[in-house]
């Protein structure tokens, strides 16, 4: 076609991109701090680039709820309260609960079961390791490879929404998650109910999943008070 574009040639991954992804990471991490300012001009210098690309990426991850903007402020890591934690578990329930009602209708539904129960191996391998960078990647997979397997492009970007506020309460939440042996087990619950089509205890049980996140955090004091909490 004259005049249009070579696609082959543009980069895979813009430079902007790139600086998303590193501060992603570290926000993941913690080596970026829970409230912590990111300063732009400091950024530029420490990966080496313009501004720009700086600003570009910053405003991405503000997308994504790792970062908050606050006018005549700055930008700041986003600091999650128990509610924070809540509201994206409420999300996640409604996105995966529809999802759930998707896969129980499909006839080739068992196809699923050998990617979950890969990512549940995965999952319980690695908190025997005591890895739970591992453990937060393997969950975070198995409720992906949930749904996508609904077959929704549009279920799966509303889960793309939520992903990276999920992948920050996974890296909260492996403190008390480390003293529950029964995380891959839950899992595997999980996956022979949606796999057999057992829609109502299959639901159940992802509502059972879903609060216990709420219940470890409260125990253990991991996340800040509401800012009007006494």
């Amino acid at each position: 076609m004259r005049g249009a574009p070579d696609l082959a040639r543009l980069p895979r991954v813009t430079l902007a991109g790139q600086v998303a992804g590193a501060i992603r990471d570290a926000v993941l991490s913690g080596a970026f701090a829970p409230g912590q300012q990111m300063n732009e001009a400091e950024l530029a210098v420490r990966f080496a680039v313009s501004r720009g690309p700086v600003r570009e990426a910053l405003q991405r991850l503000v997308q994504e709820g790792l970062l908050v903007s606050h006018p005549h402020r700055g930008v700041f890591v986003v600091e999650l309260t128990e509610a924070d934690l809540a509201d994206v578990y409420l999300a996640r329930e409604a996105i995966e609960a529809t999802a759930l009602r998707r896969i129980a209708a499909l006839p080739d539904r068992a196809a699923l079961a050998p990617r979950l129960d890969a990512e549940v191996a995965r999952m319980d391998a690695a908190a025997a390791a005591r890895d739970w960078t591992a453990v937060a990647a393997a969950d975070l997979a198995f409720h992906r490879a949930l749904v996508e397997a609904a077959g929704s492009p549009r279920l799966s970007r509303m889960y793309d929404t939520v992903q990276a506020e999920t992948r920050l309460c996974l890296h909260l939440l492996m403190g008390g998650y480390r003293s529950s042996a029964g995380l891959a087990a839950e899992h595997g619950r999980l996956a022979a109910l949606a796999t057999r089509g057992d829609l109502d205890a299959a639901l159940a049980e992802l509502g059972r999943h879903l609060a216990d996140p709420i219940r470890y955090l409260r125990r253990l004091g991991a996340t800040p008070p509401a800012p009007d909490a006494p």
